[in-house]
């Protein structure tokens, strides 16, 4: 009996226990039905907060670059359209304006309202897609009064031109809705800043000279694209550069010596061959002769390797995806590009923020997009 009472008294605890826990699950999803709107609301609040609050970050002085977008004009499900988003100090740029590429700047915590000017590298539609939702959001966003400049090569009034007439419509009727003094007229759209340069390989101009940032626009060769140009940032000691679509060229590999980053295009081509080989699978029936053509106006990661190690270059990103590129393929994408250049090679993807402080040699990267 004594045995059959001491086997009792576990089993009743046990199930006592389980009553308990069973009881409290019942409370809390009673409370949780009848505090949802209460907890949801909670919820709601806190990610808006985190949102403003991202969009309000405050980064030590320095030169600041985030690829907003990494891809090109090909389909490619986790990469938008080339872009990339600069600041240094109080001055915020954008270079080129791939498809989608607007709302990853935002959801990188950038304010928008703040640009300074977009600067265009050329004008092939994937680089320029953006373009009119850079404009609005920074009209809109920060309650602007003068539109936003639009700096590039010659032909960049025609675009700047194009997409005002665009959004014309669009403009009016926010103006109507909101009130000319959330969204004053006078700032809508975007104003060409042309600039020329001289009729040598490696010509350059400054086209940015503020607040100790100095940008130098440069010559690439991208043909039959002309004009056809890269950027070089240099601020506090700090320098990068963003070649543009290019193929190697003696302009790039003078603008790139010694500067800390260097964001150069890269297109793979024994990868593009292997899309041209089974084009005939594809039902368009452009796709074999594009996949013959493009190879002839982009850089291999194992060319841009070879640029980044004559330059000196501190670390080479390669952005400007082709063919797009699911990460499993990576290593085949990179090729040979190690065996050239003895520094660190990133795949560029969106989202990277590279960031160098101010007078200092440190470089480093973070993910910016979850």
């Amino acid at each position: 009996m004594q045995k059959t009472n001491s086997a009792k008294k576990p089993v009743g605890r046990a199930l006592k226990v389980a009553i308990w826990v069973i009881s409290i699950m019942v409370v809390i999803a009673l409370a949780a039905a009848i505090f949802q709107k209460q907890i949801l609301t909670a919820a709601a609040t806190k990610i808006i907060q985190e949102r403003f609050a991202n969009q309000s970050h405050k980064y030590d002085d320095g030169l600041y670059a985030g690829l907003a977008g990494t891809g090109a004009p090909f389909p490619d499900s986790s990469r938008v359209g080339p872009c990339i988003v600069l600041e240094a100090g109080e001055h915020l740029y954008i270079v080129d304006a791939g498809q989608g590429s607007a709302r990853n700047v935002a959801l990188m915590g950038f304010d928008l309202g703040k640009v300074d000017a977009i600067l265009l590298t050329h004008f092939h539609s994937d680089h320029i897609a953006d373009l009119g939702e850079f404009m609005l959001q920074r009209w809109a966003g920060g309650s602007n009064a003068k539109p936003v400049d639009v700096i590039g090569p010659a032909g960049v009034e025609t675009v700047v031109e194009g997409f005002n007439r665009a959004y014309r419509l669009d403009a009016e009727y926010r103006v109507a809705h909101h009130g000319a003094a959330t969204v004053p007229p006078s700032g809508a759209g975007g104003v060409a800043m042309p600039f020329s340069l001289a009729s040598g390989e490696d010509a350059s101009a400054v086209v940015v000279d503020d607040g100790g940032l100095k940008i130098t626009a440069f010559k690439v060769d991208h043909a039959p694209v002309n004009p056809a140009v890269g950027y070089r940032f240099d601020y506090k000691g700090r320098s990068l550069v963003i070649s543009g679509d290019t193929v190697p060229c003696d302009s790039l590999k003078k603008q790139s010596q010694g500067v800390d980053v260097l964001f150069h295009e890269a297109l793979q081509p024994a990868m593009i061959k292997m899309i041209h080989d089974q084009a005939g699978l594809s039902p368009s029936p452009s796709i074999s002769k594009i996949m013959a053509d493009i190879p002839g106006y982009h850089t291999s990661p194992e060319d841009a390797a070879r640029i980044a190690q004559g330059a000196g270059v501190k670390r080479l990103v390669l952005y400007h995806i082709l063919p797009p590129l699911p990460p499993l393929l990576n290593s085949m994408f990179l090729g040979d590009a190690a065996k050239y250049y003895i520094g660190p090679i990133t795949l560029g993807t969106d989202g990277l923020l590279f960031s160098l402080p101010a007078n200092s040699d440190k470089i480093s990267v973070r993910q910016l997009l979850k």
